[in-house]
């Protein structure tokens, strides 16, 4: 039977009982009203769950729930002797990872994250375009990205290295953190375990940059497939769904499934521009206030690609996406 849809009042009525469960004390003292527990992942109709022991549970959903992801927080019951439990109400998010299904409907990818470790690769080759795409989803969430470059022990080539040199300068300046990384012999793990202290971090990037490699350079207990690029220079799918992990002394680490796409249509423009924090505080010296920054005299921010103070790649890459918003979304000119 299909999910039964709820008015946006049902659904903050539903909200207002789940936080009502999660704060409220027990009715009878001594008397558990029920458990906490961190989502590690999610399987189809039930999720697995870790309580505050450590100790790992498969959890039904009660029904109305939203969509859990691995890093929710939640107040579960333990089932009887061989049945499963039952998740009962989620805590507030302080942020969440999404982006939209084939049916325009925005999904979560991950909860409570605030690490966006952007992985990239000689092979498949890093697409700035893309590497903004990641970038605008994490400043519209609140989540700070770092740049990873994977597979540094292919830097070799004179081509591959310009190409990595180049990434390199055009987010250093912005003021992103870039990591030259290889999960095959170990270089520059340590700088990004230190990246990762205390904080829960979610990996993302193209299919076969080798996100699966770094959670099992990170922590070889893991274990986890990793694939190789195909003929066509695309990555081969290995993670199915996303998993949370926790890392040696602190922190956690999320391996979401690779995406070749991160799509941006369902945001304005005006959200598209607040997601470019270099180009975003330019736009309020612009001669006129709904300068579209597309062929209007006195346009700050073409001024500064012309001044040399932002580079002509980002400006590019802002009206490619901004092409790609749905036509109600885009700014008027």
């Amino acid at each position: 039977m299909a999910k039964r849809k709820l008015s946006q009042q049902q659904r903050r009525r539903i909200r207002e009982r789940e936080r009502e469960r999660i704060t409220r004390p027990s009715p009878v003292e001594g008397e558990s009203s029920g458990e906490t527990g961190l989502i590690i992942a999610h399987h189809g109709k039930q999720v697995e769950l870790e309580d505050a022991r450590g100790e790992r549970h498969r959890c039904h959903l009660r029904a109305n729930l939203d969509q859990l992801v691995a890093g929710d927080r939640v107040l579960w019951q333990p089932g009887s002797k061989n049945e499963h439990g039952v998740v009962v109400a989620v805590e507030p998010r302080h942020s969440e990872l999404r982006r939209p299904d084939p049916y325009g409907r925005l999904k979560p990818l991950a909860a409570n994250v605030d690490r966006l470790l952007v992985v990239l690769a000689p092979v498949p080759a890093a697409s700035s375009l893309l590497v903004d795409r990641y970038l605008v989803a994490a400043e519209l969430s609140a989540i700070e990205p770092v740049l990873v470059f994977n597979k540094a022990d292919l830097l070799d080539e004179p081509q591959t290295r310009e190409a990595a040199d180049r990434l390199r300068r055009l987010y250093t300046e912005i003021g992103y953190d870039f990591l030259e990384v290889s999960a095959s012999t170990g270089q520059g793990i340590e700088p990004l375990q230190h990246a990762l202290e205390g904080h829960t971090g979610v990996l993302a990037g193209q299919s076969g940059v080798g996100k699966s490699a770094l959670v099992n350079a990170l922590l070889p207990e893991a274990q986890l497939p990793t694939g190789s690029v195909s003929d066509t220079g695309l990555g081969q799918h290995t993670t199915t769904a996303a998993r949370l992990f926790h890392l040696p002394g602190s922190g956690d680490l999320i391996d979401s499934p690779g995406v070749r796409e991160f799509g941006l249509w369902h945001i304005s423009e005006e959200e598209l521009l607040r997601g470019y924090r270099d180009l975003a505080p330019l736009a309020t010296e612009c001669r006129f206030r709904n300068c579209s920054h597309r062929h209007e005299p006195g346009c700050a921010l073409h001024a500064a690609v012309e001044e040399g103070r932002i580079d002509p790649q980002r400006m590019e890459n802002f009206f490619r996406i901004a092409d790609t918003l749905d036509p109600g979304k885009r700014q008027k000119y």
